[in-house]
């Protein structure tokens, strides 16, 4: 499979981790620390902030600037991703788990939270 058949259409997490995986393994040499994989997560989930503030907020953008929250929202997932990998995480499964928390946990709060249903 090419690097572009591995991005087009419906991936799985699994498939993306081992995207990510493969790719830093081969084209970037290693993984960053963790340290510097939480500081870059950091970075690019305020390049995500920059651009809704600008797009749904009252920024307005500079002259030039690019403003593609597609992006932004990858190189996040990129970074989550690749965070996941270092400590053996497998995301669908904690993804799984994390929704099934919610459904626990929330199944009637929000219905419940006056300052979200009047």
């Amino acid at each position: 499979m090419t690097d572009k058949a591995e991005t087009t259409g419906a991936l799985t997490l699994a498939e993306a981790q081992a995207i990510v995986d493969r790719w830093i393994n081969t084209v970037g040499v290693r993984y960053f620390s963790p340290l510097t994989n939480m500081a870059i997560l950091a970075e690019e989930v305020g390049e995500v902030a920059r651009v809704i503030a600008r797009t749904d907020g009252e920024q307005s953008a500079k002259a030039g600037e690019r403003l593609d929250l597609a992006d932004e929202l990858a190189d996040t997932l990129w970074v989550l991703l690749a965070i996941a990998n270092q400590h053996g995480i497998d995301m669908a499964g904690a993804f799984a788990n994390n929704v099934e928390k919610k459904n626990v946990r929330d199944c009637k709060r929000h219905k419940q939270n006056k300052k979200i249903t009047s």
